[in-house]
């Protein structure tokens, strides 16, 4: 979404921190349902595949922000008023 113009598959690898195989798997998953584009080609004779939103993923993935931030909305007043445990452990627990 930061990169309207797409990322390089090595540039998304190292962002997601993710080896070669499972970006793969994932961006073919994303691209079957038709969330991204891929484009294959060459820059100074070596082989590189760029990765872009499609205009429905970039919905998508807004759709999904907004109904992130509308669960904390609902979860950060609720989560600021309890103090502590709700209510104690069970005997026999102790910390980890």
């Amino acid at each position: 979404m930061a990169h309207p113009d797409g990322l390089r598959f090595g540039e998304l690898r190292a962002l997601c921190a993710l080896t070669d195989g499972n970006l793969s798997r994932h961006l073919d998953v994303l691209r079957e349902a038709r969330l991204i584009e891929m484009w294959k080609g060459f820059e100074r004779r070596r082989p590189q595949t760029l990765v872009r939103l499609t205009p429905e993923g970039r919905r998508r993935f807004t759709a999904y922000l907004e109904e992130l931030e509308r669960v904390v909305r609902e979860a950060l007043p609720k989560a600021t008023r309890v103090q502590g445990r709700a209510r104690p452990l069970p005997p026999g627990w102790q910390p980890a």
